[in-house]
């Protein structure tokens, strides 16, 4: 499950890249069907990331993706509740606190995974 959940969230960082892309480059937000995209891809990996965490034996480092990804999936919903929802300029400083709290649980991951 691990490994699937990897694969899930590495389309998810393929696509948050092209929306933070879209946001910096063109000072616009993300069409809405990629932003939804992005949140069904990563709640699919959280999901199995969780089950994973709950009922087996996993690699502490898995525990900590899991904490990493879920408080960027809060960052998540309040740029898509907060400022998409309302068609305000996502701010750049929550764009890169999500990426950054993603990216250190995709890490995270992926040494649980393959380490």
């Amino acid at each position: 499950m691990l490994h699937t959940a990897t694969l899930l969230f590495l389309l998810t960082a393929l696509g948050g890249l092209v929306m933070a892309g879209i946001r910096f480059a063109t000072k616009h937000n993300p069409p809405a069907w990629l932003a939804m995209l992005h949140g069904l891809l990563a709640a699919s990996g959280l999901t199995l990331l969780a089950y994973s965490v709950f009922t087996g034996p996993v690699p502490p480092l898995a525990t900590l993706a899991l904490v990493l990804f879920l408080v960027a999936a809060g960052g998540g919903a309040v740029m898509s509740l907060a400022f998409k929802w309302r068609q305000r300029l996502l701010p750049a400083w929550l764009v890169i606190v999500h990426a950054l709290l993603a990216i250190g649980g995709f890490l995270s991951l992926l040494a649980a995974t393959y380490g």
